[in-house]
């Protein structure tokens, strides 16, 4: 069940090239929020809203694995899926939960990223990729 999950599927030449480049664009991205929030992180600064009430630090943990770890893994094409669904969720919770009274325009790049994120789970993480290559 999990190797179905994870495997890719086949997809054509150009798709599978503009996957690799949303994959890679949309991770790079995002790594930058997550190593902001990293570097604040070993910085001493534990102080981060608690969202779904799990606690400031873990909630902080939690969103940088997110942001951080599997952005790299996203770019690696490594567990991709897995990764995703952390990413999917780190932004549903920003975009309902940290922004859900504000207006869109504070929502729009958490709508973006979570846009491209879901794009990237229904077509998997292409032929470019160590997925690609373990799942032969």
């Amino acid at each position: 069940m999990l190797k179905r999950f994870l495997k890719p599927i086949k997809l054509p030449a150009p798709v599978d090239w503009a996957v690799l480049i949303l994959r890679v664009g949309i991770s790079w991205m995002m790594l930058t929020h997550g190593y902001a929030k990293l570097t604040n992180f070993l910085g001493g600064d534990h102080s981060f809203a608690d969202p779904i009430g799990i606690g400031e630090e873990a909630s902080y943990v939690l969103t940088i694995v997110a942001e951080f770890g599997c952005s790299i893994l996203l770019i690696l094409g490594l567990g991709s899926r897995a990764a995703l669904l952390a990413l999917i969720f780190t932004m549903v919770v920003v975009i309902f939960i940290v922004h859900g009274p504000d207006p869109l325009d504070k929502k729009e790049h958490g709508l973006l990223f979570l846009f491209a994120y879901m794009a990237l789970f229904l077509t998997g993480p292409g032929r470019f990729s160590v997925d690609a290559k373990l799942f032969r």
